[in-house]
């Protein structure tokens, strides 16, 4: 077995990746149909670094933007980092997302042909410690899709609760 130095192994010898996840954008998932998850690294600064560690930032309303062959992250808030006071940048400017340029042109044809949305999902530390942002193209939900996912959604809970009443174990949960 080969020597472990802070990442664990399973018994096949491959890498169990840990993820620190930062933030989830729920609401995207409320709002859009997700179609396909992209994963892109995020050009940040250091305090913001330092501010993504402690947790403060959102991605409430935060969209992904493909211009000039370049991916950008636009109104993705990062609080400011209140020991670094002079290099703080605005909280809600745009950061470039670095994704190979095969990766560009697929989305960007995806999205100017079906007319769909990049949306950021979650944020997180992969295990090399550097920051991650998950996109997902996504389709608008119309309202009456939504009333439609949430009515699923409590129909599968009431025959989770009957199920768990009557002692068996209902069907496994999928997102």
């Amino acid at each position: 077995m080969p020597e472990v130095h802070g990442t664990w192994y399973n018994l096949g010898y491959e890498r169990i990746i840990e993820m620190k996840r930062i933030a989830e954008n729920r609401k995207a998932r409320h709002d859009y149909t997700l179609l396909e998850k992209v994963e892109a690294g995020v050009a940040l600064l250091g305090p913001e670094v330092k501010s993504l560690r402690a947790g403060q930032v959102n991605l409430r309303d935060s969209f992904a933007r493909l211009e000039r062959g370049q991916a950008i992250l636009c109104n993705m808030h990062i609080a400011p980092y209140d020991p670094a006071s002079r290099e703080n940048a605005d909280p809600r400017r745009a950061r470039r997302l670095l994704l190979h340029r095969r990766e560009i042109r697929r989305l960007t044809g995806k999205v100017a042909e079906r007319g769909l949305a990049l949306v950021p999902t979650r944020i997180y530390f992969n295990d090399k410690g550097v920051a991650k942002v998950e996109l997902a193209l996504a389709s608008g939900k119309r309202s009456y899709d939504r009333r439609q996912t949430l009515k699923r959604r409590e129909s599968e809970r009431e025959v989770a609760r009957a199920m768990k009443a009557s002692g068996r174990r209902g069907p496994e949960r999928r997102e």
